[in-house]
């Protein structure tokens, strides 16, 4: 079982769409960062976490032929607008593909993309919702927890796999009550979004705040803006702390 971070970019990605890398050298490819997507690959499905704005080209690099199963974090565009990808997977399989959101995702998407769910003239309804629980059973050999953190106004879901890897790109607090969940972890893929404070992401010196009291394995950090630079940021981490990278793949 894999999961592959398809994207770990902030809103804009590095570069932006006026093609400013800001601190990022441009002559390394790990500056280069698309929107936030992750996939967990097991043997039989592939299932997908956020619909990134640049869910195409991260499908087309990662040489990914199917989506079993879609999980959403948030509802925020950097998570959702890429909705419409999914369509091809559909049309290859001739079957609705399940979405796991929650009931504030669930009225976003509704309202936005209507015809994602609805069948509309000759176009086919392509996904269908299906309940965020507490503990989803995807099949056989995964169990994802489901867990809300805090994204500054609202709250995103952040996913526990077999135990084994966090992945929450959109955070600004884990709630007390739930950090013993996080501790000890193989692998905890977090959000960091700048050096700076930000009322509604995790940056730097939070991080190593976490690091510390909740002991990962390895922590990697997601969401990064252009204010981070990949090799800038890996020289001054701590060696069990690294940024990620668009493809990085990490073995569950």
């Amino acid at each position: 079982m894999k999961f592959i971070i398809l994207g770990c970019g902030s809103s804009m990605g590095v570069p932006r769409p006026d093609g400013f890398f800001g601190n990022c050298d441009p002559k390394n490819i790990k500056n280069h960062r698309t929107r936030c997507s992750a996939l967990i690959k097991t043997k039989n499905e592939n299932i997908l976490i956020d619909t990134s704005p640049d869910l195409r080209n991260q499908m087309i690099k990662n040489k990914i032929k199917k989506i079993d199963k879609v999980l959403y974090t948030h509802n925020h565009a950097d998570q959702t607008h890429g909705i419409n990808d999914l369509r091809v997977f559909y049309l290859k399989r001739q079957k609705k593909i399940p979405v796991y959101v929650d009931n504030f995702t669930k009225k976003y998407l509704s309202k936005n993309f209507s015809y994602c769910f609805k069948k509309h003239k000759d176009y086919p309804a392509i996904l269908k919702f299906m309940n965020l629980k507490k503990k989803i059973f995807l099949n056989e050999n995964l169990i994802i927890n489901t867990i809300p953190v805090k994204h500054g106004l609202i709250n995103s879901m952040s996913f526990i796999i077999n135990n084994k890897i966090a992945y929450l790109p959109d955070a600004n607090k884990i709630y007390d009550k739930d950090l013993e969940k996080f501790k000890k972890l193989k692998y905890l893929v977090i959000d960091c979004l700048r050096y700076t404070k930000h009322p509604s992401h995790f940056n730097v010196s939070d991080i190593l705040i976490l690091y510390k009291m909740l002991k990962p394995r390895k922590m990697l950090l997601t969401n990064l803006h252009s204010d981070l630079d990949y090799k800038v940021l890996l020289d001054m981490l701590p060696n069990n702390i690294q940024p990620a990278y668009d493809g990085l793949t990490l073995k569950i």
